[in-house]
């Protein structure tokens, strides 16, 4: 597997492509509505719980058969079979990109990095901690660790299982590529972005950082939401985006 994580990390130094979407909507009507207005800039997308729930297949199976990049953001947490289940019916809807929990631990991992092996564009990412999540939250759940001595313990449990990369907070990106070394994607969530600071205040994100900060530690991707979304000018705030991190 290191090999593929090698070389899929060089397409994500495209400023264009290490931008990813997040479609936080309840319906189709208004993702695809997004997804029009920021015509061919927008080249990448993540597809949550909701609206998959909402809107089913159909929206991945179309940006996928648009040349888009397709995060489903499924975080998988199941038995090794259900898991694998899942990850082989992301690849037959053209994903690029799949969650799996790291808490899920190795076996799940190893599992839905085998059944995604038989999709040559299908990353298998794991998510190490929600970045809505504070120490306390940890502690109620009866983990003694830190975020940060979770991530760090995540991230490498997910590195020996396979995975092709790690979600995280943009925070931990700097530590992460420090430990990881240089192939592993570093997918951070939680990024705010400087054209719309006032919206990117509203997400839920505990522990967030600019766009631009995120990619400089370390990140090969980041997921924006609301500051694109949500903006009066979708395409103008992804305009500039990519015009900041084409400059670091």
């Amino acid at each position: 597997m290191t090999a593929a994580r090698g070389d899929r990390h060089d397409d994500a130094v495209d400023p264009a492509r290490r931008v990813i979407v997040a479609l936080d909507f309840d319906n189709g009507d208004d993702a695809m509505a997004i997804v029009d207005r920021l015509g061919e800039a927008g080249t990448s997308y993540k597809i949550g719980l909701e609206l998959l729930t909402a809107a089913g297949p159909a929206i991945p199976t179309r940006l996928a058969g648009a040349g888009k990049d397709v995060f489903l953001d499924l975080k998988l947490f199941e038995i090794p079979t259900s898991v694998a289940g899942a990850v082989r019916a992301a690849g037959h809807l053209g994903a690029t990109m799949v969650t799996v929990h790291a808490m899920a631990g190795p076996t799940i991992m190893a599992a839905a990095v085998h059944a995604a092996a038989d999709f040559p564009h299908l990353r298998v990412i794991a998510l190490t901690v929600v970045t809505s999540l504070v120490d306390a939250d940890l502690a109620a759940i009866g983990l003694s660790a830190t975020v940060e001595e979770q991530t760090s313990r995540l991230a490498r449990l997910a590195e020996q299982s396979g995975c092709h990369g790690v979600v995280a907070s943009p925070r931990d990106a700097a530590a992460l590529r420090a430990a990881l070394g240089p192939t592993m994607l570093i997918v951070t969530p939680g990024v705010t972005v400087r054209a719309e600071p006032a919206i990117a205040a509203r997400t839920g994100h505990a522990r967030s950082a600019h766009a631009a900060a995120a990619v400089g530690d370390g990140a090969t991707h980041i997921i924006v939401g609301r500051p694109v979304t949500r903006a009066p000018d979708p395409a103008a705030v992804l305009a500039h985006l990519h015009h900041e991190l084409a400059n670091l």
